[in-house]
C-alpha cells in the first residue's frame, strides 16, 4: 500500500523520537510517546490509503471503484422484449434490419483505363482466394471481412483530416465510410462466431491486413475516384462469394446451422433464424457498400466533392 508524503514524513519523525529516546524514566516516558505517535501515524496512514483506494480505483481498488470515481457508470440496457442486453460492442439503437429488396445484380461497366484497373485489380485480387480457401466459404467470408472494412476506415478517416485542414464540412461522408467499416467489421464479428481459423490462416489475415492497408491509403490519397470505384467492385465479388455462399447451403454442402446470437440481436433476426439468414442479410449489407462507393466515385469522376453531396446515411 502506498502512502503520501506527508504521511511518510510523520512517521519517519516519530521513529526518530522512538530510536533517540535515550534511557531512564524520562527515556521510557519518551520512547511510550514515540511508540503512540508511530500507532497513530500507522493508523492514519492505512485510513489515508484506504480512503485513496476507494475514491481513486487504488491498487487494488476494483473496477466498480474505478468507474464510479470518473463517472463512468455502464447504463443497464434491455432489448424491446425488456431482457438484458449482454453485447458491449454495439447498442441496441445500432442495431437495424437490411433492406433485403435491394437490387443485387447492379454492375458499373468501366469505361475508362482508371476504372480497368480497379475492375482487373479486383479480379487478380480473387484468384488467390479461390486457390487458398477453394470451396471453404466461412473461411473466405472472414479473410473478405477482414479486408472490406479497411476502406471505410482508411477514407474516413482522410475525410477527417482533410475536414480539419480546410475547416469545412465533410457531407457526412466521414460518418458513412466509419459506418460502413463498422458494418463491415460486424460481419466479421459474426462469422468469427462459425468458423474458427487455424494458426497459419490469421498470420495470412494479418500479413493481407498489412498490405492492403498501406495500398489503399496511398491510393486514396493519390485517386480517390479510383479507390472508391475498387471498393464498389470488391463488394460487387462479395455478392457473387455470398450468393456461392448461399447455394452451397441450400445444397447441404454447407449445414444450415442456428444464427449466432450477436447476429439475431445486431440484425433484428427472427430467433429462429438460420446461417442462411444471416448470410443473406451481410450479402445486402455488401450490396448497399457497392452503391455507396459506386457513388462516391460518380461524384469525383465528375470533378466534383463529395461534400457538395449529402451522405447516404441511416441505411446502419
Amino acid at each position: 500500500m502506498m502512502m503520501n508524503r506527508s504521511a511518510m514524513k510523520l512517521l519517519s519523525t516519530a521513529a526518530v523520537r522512538t530510536i533517540h529516546g535515550g534511557g531512564g524514566e524520562f527515556g521510557n516516558g519518551f520512547f511510550a510517546l514515540g511508540a503512540r505517535n508511530l500507532s497513530s501515524t500507522v493508523s492514519a496512514v492505512r485510513e489515508n490509503s484506504q480512503t485513496e483506494a476507494t475514491n481513486h480505483g487504488g491498487i487494488g481498488g476494483g473496477d466498480k471503484s474505478v468507474v464510479s470515481y470518473w463517472g463512468m457508470d455502464p447504463k443497464k440496457l434491455t432489448k424491446d422484449d425488456g431482457t438484458e442486453w449482454k453485447w458491449s460492442c454495439f447498442r441496441p439503437s445500432e442495431a437495424y434490419k437490411p433492406d433485403m429488396s435491394i437490387d443485387l445484380g447492379k454492375h458499373h461497366v468501366p469505361r475508362v483505363w482508371t476504372e480497368k484497373v480497379a475492375y482487373w485489380g479486383v479480379k487478380i485480387l480473387r484468384f488467390p482466394t479461390d486457390l487458398f480457401f477453394k470451396r471453404r466459404f466461412d473461411m473466405r467470408a472472414m479473410m473478405l471481412e477482414t479486408v472490406a472494412a479497411v476502406p471505410g476506415m482508411v477514407g474516413g478517416m482522410l475525410l477527417h483530416c482533410k475536414s480539419l485542414r480546410r475547416f469545412e464540412h465533410s457531407g457526412g461522408w466521414i460518418k458513412a465510410l466509419l459506418e460502413e467499416a463498422e458494418n463491415e467489421r460486424m460481419h466479421l464479428m459474426t462469422f468469427m462466431e462459425i468458423a474458427k481459423p487455424r494458426w497459419y490462416e490469421r498470420v495470412l489475415v494479418f500479413a493481407v491486413q498489412g498490405v492492403f492497408w498501406n495500398l489503399y491509403f496511398g491510393a486514396y490519397v493519390i485517386s480517390p475516384k479510383v479507390a472508391h470505384r475498387f471498393v464498389g467492385y470488391l463488394e460487387e465479388e462479395a455478392i457473387h462469394s455470398y450468393s456461392e455462399f448461399i447455394k452451397e447451403i441450400d445444397s447441404g454442402n454447407i449445414p444450415n446451422i442456428p444464427a449466432p446470437a450477436i447476429a439475431i440481436d445486431y440484425w433484428r433476426m427472427p430467433p429462429d433464424s438460420t446461417l442462411r439468414d444471416v448470410v443473406m442479410v451481410v450479402r445486402a449489407d455488401e450490396a448497399h457498400h457497392r452503391d455507396v462507393n459506386h457513388y462516391a466515385s460518380d461524384i469525383h469522376y465528375e470533378g466534383l466533392e463529395l461534400k457538395g453531396f449529402p451522405a447516404p446515411l441511416d441505411y446502419h
